[in-house]
């Protein structure tokens, strides 16, 4: 089976102008937690989710290295909570997000997208067709298809 037959092709997306904040009101008004990044002409130039967004409001720990390479770890305090959220909402989707991002063509086997997605432990890969997104598949979707013959 290939993953087009399987795959969604109704994908939420952001631009690569898009904020923080527009990229969260995706997710909450689709009840989903990460979305592609594409430009103009729906190529892939990156991927948010709610994990990237939480590494950066959450606190940061920054490591030093001396020129003795003693390593110091240290909290970063930059202002609080309210502060960092109210930062990061107003960031480019594309500062927070992965820039490098995995995806897979069209006509790839399921069998190949399940290795992938489990050995990289990624939760959702884009679907490229001729350089541009046509879908998204996920984890689940690929338990779900691939299982429900057995049950």
């Amino acid at each position: 089976m290939r993953i087009e037959e399987i795959m969604i092709r109704d994908v939420f997306t952001v631009s690569d102008e898009a904020t923080v904040r527009d990229a969260i009101k995706v997710f909450i008004d689709n009840g989903i937690s990460g979305v592609p990044i594409v430009n103009d002409q729906n190529e892939i130039r990156g991927f948010i989710s709610d994990g990237d967004i939480m590494r950066n409001v959450g606190r940061q720990k920054e490591v030093f290295l001396d020129s003795l390479y003693n390593m110091s770890v240290m909290e970063s305090e930059k202002g609080n909570y309210e502060d960092r959220v109210a930062e990061v909402l107003e960031m480019n989707v594309r500062m927070v997000g992965k820039k490098r991002v995995n995806s897979v063509p069209y006509d790839k086997s399921v069998e190949d997208v399940a290795a992938i997605l489990g050995k990289k432990r990624i939760k959702k890969l884009p679907i490229e067709k001729n350089g541009k997104l046509v879908g998204i598949i996920s984890r689940g979707d690929i338990v779900r298809e691939t299982f429900k013959s057995f049950l």
